[in-house]
C-alpha cells in the first residue's frame, strides 16, 4: 500500500500514489499523462527526460519521485510560461532548431535553466549548461544560436 504523493507540477498541485522510489519520469508520464517529457536512455545520459526542479535542470529518469516531495517542478509543458523558458521557445521556432524534435523538450528545459540563472552565457556557459543533451540529428550549431538569440534577443 502507497501513501498518497503530493507534488507541485507546474504551480499545480497533483495528488496520486505511486512507490516513492518511482522515477519523476514515470510518474509524469504514465501516472499524470504529460507525455512532454521524453524517455531517452534511462541513465541520466542523454537529456530527453530534463524538467526543472526549483529552476534547476535535472534528469527525470533517475530522479525518484520521492526526492521532490515540496519542490516546485516545471515541465516542458509550462515553460513557455516563465519569461527564459518564452524567449526559448520563441528562437527554437525562428531558427527552426528542430529536425525531428525527440531531445527538444530536454534541449528547451536545459537552454531556459541557463538563461534563467545566466540571462548573458558565453559560449563555455553554453557549452556547459547543454554538454548533457544529446541530440542525435546534429542540431547543436543551430541550438547555440536559438540559446544566444533567447539570451539577447537579436537575430545573428
Amino acid at each position: 500500500m502507497h501513501m498518497a504523493t503530493v507534488l507541485t507540477i507546474n504551480g499545480e498541485t497533483k495528488s496520486f500514489d505511486a512507490p516513492p522510489e518511482m522515477p519523476l519520469l514515470w510518474v509524469l508520464r504514465d501516472i499524470l499523462g504529460m507525455t512532454g517529457t521524453k524517455f531517452g536512455c534511462g541513465i541520466a545520459q542523454c537529456g530527453a527526460c530534463t524538467v526543472h526542479v526549483d529552476g534547476k535542470a535535472v534528469r527525470s529518469c533517475v530522479l525518484p519521485v520521492s526526492a521532490v516531495e515540496n519542490r516546485a517542478i516545471t515541465t516542458i509543458e509550462h515553460v513557455g510560461s516563465t519569461p527564459a523558458g518564452a524567449k526559448v521557445q520563441k528562437a527554437w521556432l525562428d531558427l527552426e532548431v528542430i529536425q525531428c524534435g525527440y531531445c527538444q523538450s530536454g534541449q528547451i528545459m536545459s537552454a531556459a535553466a541557463l538563461l534563467a540563472a545566466t540571462p548573458n552565457p558565453d559560449d563555455s556557459d553554453i557549452d556547459a549548461a547543454m554538454a548533457g543533451n544529446i541530440c542525435r540529428c546534429g542540431t547543436y550549431v543551430r541550438i547555440r544560436e536559438a540559446v544566444k538569440q533567447a539570451a539577447n534577443g537579436r537575430q545573428s
